[in-house]
Parts: structure tokens; C-alpha cells; sequence
């Protein structure tokens, strides 16, 4: 380490290879605590290579719980978090969305960090038990379109690194690297970002991994797309800036997306966007996220198509049908 770190200060640069090798090597705990905050401060000081990226990434998931739902070529819906906007769990309730629409996802998610409306967070308060079992997480996402995985069950060498991260207390690699360690390796990823030079980083990385994407930003820094001003789109096909109103959409006020101030408040928010009863600001930043995970999964359909059947997904009920049903299977 201490000759890695020495080059790393030295303002040089990994090889996939080697990234692959030191992650390795930090999961099994060879290193102390002060080795690996010194690693990672590196990381926050300048910024990591795809390359880097993509090592530290495959050394992650050598050591994952491996989930097999490939036949259901799914689609993952997940913001990188830590925008520290406390918006109610817009990715979750689209998942919900796409699966009312005909389409598989496979939702790796977590306990929020920044807010109290985190994946887990929401699923906890509506009753449903996390599970790494291959066989439950199969008949859930064929009876209702989704299978959910709590990080933390399939991500034991995280273990490793968590009391450095909490002594920490601030952002580190293993934030860019959440998102791109779902153990099922799902086909198709929509990926929110709270800037765009993560945009930029996780665009290429996506492109290197073969994975069908969609990365999207507020251009107001929420990791996702919140209608609160423009918004930035960029797949393996185009790169696009779009006003909401070009897309037939409202703008949306900052205060309209708030995801409450107790687990139980986001859980109401959560159930009154898939009953459909929920203000329009809500509806509509939950509608236009799902679209572009629609259209990740079929590139050469058009958005305003996308947004239809999302939109029909929502209105009839299929969505909430599909959330029912999934709380059904997983409690």
C-alpha cells in the first residue's frame, strides 16, 4: 500500500488491473484504517479514471452474493444520493411505474444517507423483509415486474471499509461505486447524478461495461430528474438538454418534491404518488424518470411515446397494482 499511496500522491493514475487488485486486497482487510482513509481521501482530492472505476468495481462484485435474473433482462432505477435535497423516493416509485407498464426491474437499493426516504427506508415502512434468496427474489420480479435487494445482504467485503467511511463522514469512492455494484448485473441501468462531471464519468463507464443506460441530471444538482429546472439526458445514442415544458410538462418548485421529515411522511408521499392522488409536481417528476428508464430498455422508442405508457401505467392503477402485489410477495 505504502507504495501505491506514494504514487497515488504523486498524482498517478491506476490501471484497471492494479484498482482490481488493491480493492481486492482492502475487502480481505490487509490494510488499516489509516492506509484506507488516506486511499480515499486521495479520491476525493482528485478525480477517479474509468479505468479505476471499473477495477475497483469488478474486486466488489468477485465478492458479491451473485443474483441470477438474467432472463428477465431488468432494468435498475438508482440516483447516486447525497444531492441533500430530502426529495421523496422519486426512483423507487418509478420502478413501480415501469413494472405497471410491462417491463422487469431489479432495484438495488440502501437506507437513505442524506434524507429519511432511502430505497430500504420506504420498503421497511410498508412491511417488506429483505431477502438474498434467489428463489424469492425470481417469483417476485415475475409475478409483479420487481425484485428488490438491500444492499448490505449482498455486499459483504463493504463490511470491511464501513467504520473508516463513518469516521469519515463525508462522500467517498464507495459512493460513485453503489451504483454500479447490483449483484444481478441487470441488463439496462437509469442512473441519476447530481452533477456532470459524474454524468460524464458514469456515461463512459457504462459504455465500457456494455451495460443499455440512460444517466440523467437536474441541472440544479438533484440526482435525478426533478422538473425544477432544465435537465440533462445522455445515453450510448445521444446526449440532450431538455426543458420540461418541451416534453409537455410543468416546472416544478423545490418545496413540492420534499420527501417529509420522518420515514412515515415519505411513506404517505410514496403511496399517494402510486394511488395517483398526489400533487401534480410529484406525479409528474415520478412520470418522467420512469420514461426514461422505458426508453433505456428500447432506445428507438420515442420519449413521448415512453412517457404515454408510463403515464397509462400510472393512471390505471397498474403501478399501484404492481407496488400491492410486491408488498404481498415480500412481507
Amino acid at each position: 500500500m505504502k507504495i501505491l499511496l506514494e504514487r497515488l500522491f504523486n498524482q498517478e493514475e491506476l490501471t484497471r488491473q492494479e484498482a482490481c487488485s488493491l480493492m481486492r486486497d482492502i475487502t480481505r482487510g490487509a490494510f488499516a484504517d489509516a492506509q484506507i482513509a488516506a486511499l480515499l481521501t486521495v479520491f476525493r482530492m482528485r478525480s477517479v479514471t474509468v479505468d479505476e472505476l471499473v477495477g475497483f468495481r469488478e474486486a466488489l462484485l468477485e465478492t458479491r452474493v451473485p443474483v441470477d435474473l438474467s432472463a428477465y433482462a431488468p432494468i435498475d432505477i438508482v440516483g447516486t444520493g447525497g444531492d441533500g435535497k430530502n426529495t421523496f423516493n422519486i426512483s423507487t416509485c418509478a420502478c413501480f411505474v415501469v413494472a405497471g407498464a410491462g417491463y422487469r426491474v431489479a432495484k438495488h437499493g440502501n437506507y437513505g444517507a442524506t434524507s429519511v426516504s432511502g430505497a430500504s427506508n420506504v420498503m421497511e415502512q410498508h412491511g417488506v423483509r429483505f431477502t438474498s434468496d434467489q428463489d424469492k427474489l425470481a417469483r417476485s420480479i415475475e409475478a409483479c415486474g420487481v425484485a428488490y435487494m438491500h444492499a448490505p445482504l449482498f455486499n459483504p467485503a463493504m463490511k470491511a471499509v464501513a467504520s473508516v467511511r463513518r469516521a469519515m463522514g463525508v462522500r467517498t469512492l464507495f459512493n460513485l461505486l453503489g451504483p454500479l455494484v447490483n449483484p444481478c448485473l441487470p441488463a439496462y441501468q437509469l442512473l441519476g447524478v447530481a452533477d456532470l462531471f459524474q454524468m460524464r464519468l458514469y456515461t463512459n463507464t457504462l459504455q465500457q461495461l456494455g451495460i443499455g443506460f440512460a444517466v440523467v441530471n437536474n441541472l440544479d444538482g438533484y440526482d435525478e430528474i426533478s422538473l425544477t429546472d432544465e435537465f440533462k439526458v445522455m445515453t450510448n445514442r445521444y446526449e440532450t438538454i431538455y426543458q420540461p415544458a418541451s416534453l409537455g410538462l410543468s416546472m416544478a418548485r423545490r418545496e413540492e418534491l420534499c420527501g417529509g421529515g420522518t420515514p412515515q411522511e415519505a411513506a404517505r408521499i410514496f403511496d399517494a404518488v402510486l394511488e395517483n392522488r398526489a400533487t401534480k409536481a410529484q406525479r409528474e417528476c415520478v412520470l418522467i424518470n420512469a420514461s426514461f428508464a422505458i426508453q433505456a430498455i428500447e432506445p428507438m422508442r420515442p420519449i413521448e411515446d415512453c412517457i404515454a405508457l408510463a403515464r397509462e401505467s400510472m393512471e390505471s392503477g397498474k403501478a399501484l397494482c404492481a407496488f400491492r402485489r410486491f408488498v404481498e410477495l415480500n412481507s
